[in-house]
């Protein structure tokens, strides 16, 4: 075998190995955090506000008891009209985020059934209003 010879296969290893390298790279999956993530950031004033409602009135408290995911509110807001949503957002996989409509009783308290969510990490985003006043938090929570 030549020089030559010896010099075309190592360019055509390089090529093939290059193009491997192009075909594995285009196969992987980015996700942003958000689809309208610029829209989100030019309201992102209005997190801030609802964050720190949310820490006037006290602490919510987001737990996982045995097959149900347990939202309780403070004690502020019990018995008051609220609408608002969970988002539960998990940052390796957008396939296993859910948005689940808040549905609290009068104490204050919302049980989610855990087979409505993945065995993920997730951040637990809670997003209400009671009348003007709206109030956002956000906590995490390991779904096992």
């Amino acid at each position: 075998m030549t020089w030559g010879t010896k010099l075309l296969l190592v360019f055509a290893a390089f090529a093939l190995l290059m193009g491997t390298l192009v075909y594995l790279c285009m196969r992987q999956n980015f996700e942003l955090v958000s689809k309208d993530y610029y829209k989100e950031e030019l309201r992102y004033q209005e997190k801030i506000d609802g964050m720190n409602n949310a820490n006037k009135i006290g602490n919510i408290v987001i737990k996982e008891i045995g097959d149900q995911i347990s939202i309780q509110l403070p004690k502020e807001v019990q018995g008051l009209a609220l609408k608002g949503q969970a988002l539960f957002y998990c940052a390796v996989n957008s396939t296993k985020d859910r948005s689940i409509l808040l549905d609290v009783n009068d104490e204050g308290l919302m049980l989610i059934d855990k087979s409505k969510l993945a065995k993920a990490n997730y951040n637990v985003k809670l997003n209400w209003q009671i009348g003007k006043d709206k109030y956002y938090t956000e906590q995490t929570l390991i779904v096992d």
